[in-house]
């Protein structure tokens, strides 16, 4: 492991530190000649293997190390333990306050919450006190539920699908919008799910078939099922990149009859498990580059409690209908009227940011005009 001078390429960083892997060390400290003052947290920097971003999940910062975990490591630019491969370069880049950018469109929740005391709590006003934890309660709510249906809170991640075939869930996951793999031309491949196999829970049982439990009494289970097992060992995948799983064997079967259009893809499928929290894939999905793309509360880190501008107003009609609602006699014409009005504004957020172009759907719709040949 060794200190590297700086490159043209981290000129435009405000500060950062370069080492070199060796494919065994884990640890690295990093040094106030190049990052000063030292980072108090995860969120003041990024690592980069090779130039590629690194997960804050594979690693973990306690001032001044910085040490890789085994957790979901990419196992291009790292080993099964988590140590970046040797003679790839680790880079340490400090991330300033002032490279948010296009944070400018949002409104941070604390801001909102403090606009909101401000705007619609005291003498002569329409909510005469509240407490501001309630507030905040409330504002949180409100940015869960407008994230579901309202605000643009997809979100999307990236790795590398190990041979045993899954995929844990993000930390905010709520709901999946698409799961896809890219080939070698960067064109995702949907892959979709499946109704024909599942993980579920399997109960130990000794020779003649009892349950067995541990010693508190609490029943023994297995991570994954026989049913699992099989389905994945099933078969391999052969030269033309199709699964030979049981979901493409349907395909074959139904020939007779009729193909199901469910089956009609060689993409691959996977199933989600709630519980455990991992999402299982097809064996051909092995090794490929796999792209979650699903909806978040909004309220899985700080930095992620925004709210965009064209919403802004319509996450403080929400606040005022709910403290409104839980207070005592306050008149239920108030309450309606808020509710009018969380209703009406919540319908112009949806508007604002669907962001229709006038221009891009004239092109798209030109395809409408086109002639068919027969």
């Amino acid at each position: 492991m060794g200190l590297l001078g700086t490159t043209t390429q981290e000129s435009y960083y405000n500060q950062a530190q370069n080492f070199l892997g060796d494919g065994s060390t884990k640890v690295f400290a990093i040094s106030t000649s190049s990052i000063n003052p030292l980072p108090s947290a995860e969120s003041e920097f990024e690592v980069f293997i090779n130039e590629k971003l690194v997960s804050n999940n594979n690693y973990t910062y306690s001032s001044p190390n910085l040490t890789f975990t085994n957790t979901n490591v990419n196992l291009v630019i790292q080993e099964s333990d988590g140590s970046p491969k040797s003679n790839l370069k680790i880079i340490v880049r400090q991330t300033a306050g002032n490279e948010q950018y296009g944070s400018y469109q949002y409104v941070s929740i604390d801001d909102m919450i403090s606009n909101f005391m401000v705007s619609y709590v005291g003498d002569d006003k329409i909510i005469q006190k509240v407490k501001k934890s309630d507030v905040a309660f409330h504002a949180q709510r409100g940015l869960q539920e407008l994230n579901y249906d309202t605000l643009k809170s997809f979100k999307a991640q990236e790795i590398e699908i190990p041979p045993s075939l899954n995929m844990i869930l993000p930390q905010d996951y709520v709901n999946y919008v698409k799961l896809s793999w890219s080939d070698n031309t960067g064109v995702e491949r949907i892959i979709y799910p499946t109704r024909n196999t599942s993980n579920p829970v399997g109960i130990l049982q000794d020779s003649e078939y009892k349950y067995l439990f541990d010693v508190d009494g609490k029943l023994q289970t297995s991570y994954n099922s026989t049913t699992w097992d099989k389905f994945t060992k099933s078969s391999t995948p052969n030269s033309n990149d199709k699964s030979q799983s049981h979901d493409h064997e349907l395909v074959t079967e139904t020939k007779r009859f009729g193909i199901l259009p469910e089956y009609a893809q060689t993409n691959g499928s996977f199933f989600i498990d709630s519980i455990k929290g991992v999402i299982y894939f097809s064996s051909n999905i092995s090794g490929k580059i796999v792209t979650l793309k699903y909806v978040s509360d909004g309220l899985g880190q700080d930095s992620e409690m925004v709210v965009h501008k064209f919403a802004e107003e319509a996450v403080y009609k929400y606040i005022a209908h709910a403290v409104l609602a839980s207070k005592n006699q306050i008149p239920e014409y108030v309450v309606n009227r808020f509710k009018k009005e969380r209703f009406a504004e919540i319908r112009k957020a949806k508007l604002r940011l669907s962001n229709l172009k006038s221009e891009e759907l004239t092109q798209i719709m030109r395809n409408k005009s086109k002639q068919i040949k027969h």
